[in-house]
């Protein structure tokens, strides 16, 4: 990849990132249906489930993240979000929010990529990055509704969480996040596998995912504290 392709394809986005990505937006579901046919996985379609009643925002995912994956300082690939007060003290409670890629089905920042770079594995379902086929335009930045993705200020390319695919999953690990938590609040796992240990929690609990009406199918579920609001 050649730096005048990549400086030639940022420089359009300039003018062509508002149009583009109003399209996007605004025909989001008929993209998705587009996509859904476009595209199958086989057999693995590895999924999150976030206990938001289990998890104490120690932030040690984060930590955990960065150290494996080598995210550079100022960018995160994962946020935990606190917010509350919920009630006065002592009683109080706080409500932990994760902040990371979702991993949809039916993906906005598949479908404005001009290269291709941004695409889901078929071997799993995970929505990847290929770094030498991304030019930086971020019309993936800006076509994501849940503002997860940033320009690497390392590789200059599209980054994100990808489940640890290039590091703990090819070690034959759970993700970092997963690993680290003390609580056991994320359980990871091929949601197509009726035996697996997502997709046992997903039959007997209350979940949500957020941004659902939207039409993503994103694969990050969430066991609620508290009222559901999305």
């Amino acid at each position: 990849m050649s730096c005048s392709r990549r400086h030639f394809m940022a420089g359009m986005s300039a003018g062509a990132l508002i149009m583009m990505t109003g399209a996007a937006r605004a025909n989001t579901r008929s993209l998705a249906t587009t996509l859904a046919h476009s595209q199958t996985i086989d057999g693995v379609r590895f999924g999150m489930l976030h206990d938001e009643t289990a998890c104490i925002g120690c932030t040690a995912c984060m930590d955990a993240c960065r150290e494996v994956n080598q995210v550079p300082e100022g960018v995160s690939r994962l946020e935990i979000i606190r917010s509350g007060p919920i009630g006065t003290f002592p009683d109080a409670e706080y409500h932990f929010f994760r902040k990371s890629c979702q991993h949809c089905d039916n993906a906005p920042c598949v479908h404005v990529c001009p290269t291709g770079a941004s695409h889901i594995r078929k071997e799993d379902g995970i929505v990847d990055v290929d770094p030498d086929l991304c030019v930086g335009c971020m019309y993936c930045l800006a076509a994501c509704p849940y503002q997860v993705r940033f320009i690497n200020p390392v590789t200059k390319v599209a980054d994100k969480c990808d489940f640890c695919r290039k590091t703990n999953l090819a070690a034959g690990k759970e993700p970092a996040c997963v690993e680290s938590c003390p609580t056991k609040a994320l359980v990871f796992g091929n949601l197509d596998d009726p035996d697996s240990p997502i997709a046992k929690r997903l039959v007997k609990e209350t979940t949500y995912r957020y941004k659902q009406a939207l039409g993503t199918s994103p694969k990050m579920y969430r066991v609620p504290k508290g009222e559901i609001t999305s």
